[in-house]
């Protein structure tokens, strides 16, 4: 009895020693886009009210992994029965990507200043909708962008019996989640830590100094991660082209990868905004 209780001991000691050298292995391979699912989420988590903050990333933080407890076992499920699927389903997440990216680049170039009685129309708005709105925003992308780290990390243990293949994708999901909204609630919360050490240290000392700098910061940084988080949505969708649209994979062979697939993403997020535009007048809005 004793000597059975060991040997199934050993068989799960043996089995998450397995899942923990391919979760390694998954984990370096989804690196690039963890980085870009940073960029992304932040940007997207930033912009609310202080006391706004924690609330709006946990129910973000909730959704992403919502979305991974759907994502994996359908990702595995497709893997086996039906592989073509998978590319369908990038390609569709990708295109959704680009649009979005574009879409930012767009309002950006075109958007005109609100002045005066407009403003105060607009500030009435902000409010729950306006909240749920951008969380659900936030939840969509982060689904496109766990859809991309689901199958690259599958990818790296197709070859590996069916429970390493299980563990490795939920431990690289868990890591991805938790890390990413980790570091994105410790952004968001940086004038905060400033203002509380700057008004312990009763504005004196290198911790007033480390507070001012972290307030003043901020700003910077969210401005910064609106940036890299738009180039993170085209390079991120490109890739998704590149690797799985042979017309895309061969163009341009000799040009720099990164360079390349975020043209890639931009030129097919304009094909996408113009279609849907055009759309968008040919059919009357309700009012």
């Amino acid at each position: 009895m004793a000597s059975g209780i060991f040997a199934i001991l050993d068989d799960i000691a043996a089995l998450m020693d397995d899942v923990a050298v391919a979760s390694k292995l998954a984990t370096k391979k989804t690196a690039g886009i963890l980085g870009d699912d940073l960029a992304v989420n932040a940007e997207k988590a930033t912009g609310f009210l202080s006391s706004r903050e924690i609330p709006v990333l946990w129910a973000i933080t909730k959704g992403s992994f919502i979305n991974k407890l759907i994502i994996i076992p359908v990702a595995i499920l497709l893997q086996v029965f039906l592989p073509m699927a998978i590319k369908v389903i990038l390609i569709i997440g990708g295109l959704y990507l680009a649009y979005e990216g574009v879409e930012k680049i767009v309002e950006f170039i075109f958007h005109r200043e609100k002045k005066g009685e407009e403003v105060i129309e607009e500030v009435k708005e902000e409010g729950a909708a306006v909240e749920k709105a951008k969380i659900k925003s936030a939840v969509t992308t982060d689904f496109i962008l766990s859809v991309e780290i689901v199958i690259i990390a599958l990818g790296t243990v197709l070859d590996r019996p069916l429970p390493i293949q299980i563990l490795t994708v939920s431990v690289v999901a868990i890591l991805a989640t938790v890390g990413v909204y980790g570091i994105v609630a410790l952004i968001v919360r940086m004038d905060d830590t400033g203002y509380k050490l700057i008004k312990k240290s009763r504005n004196e000392g290198f911790a007033a100094w480390l507070g001012k700098f972290l307030v003043r910061s901020l700003p910077v940084i969210i401005k910064s991660l609106s940036v890299i988080g738009t180039i993170a949505l085209l390079m991120v969708s490109g890739g998704i082209f590149a690797h799985n649209i042979d017309f895309f994979h061969h163009i341009l062979p000799t040009w720099n990868s990164t360079l390349k697939e975020t043209l890639i993403g931009l030129g097919m997020g304009l094909v996408v905004v113009l279609i849907i535009t055009g759309i968008k007048k040919l059919i009357p809005s309700k009012k």
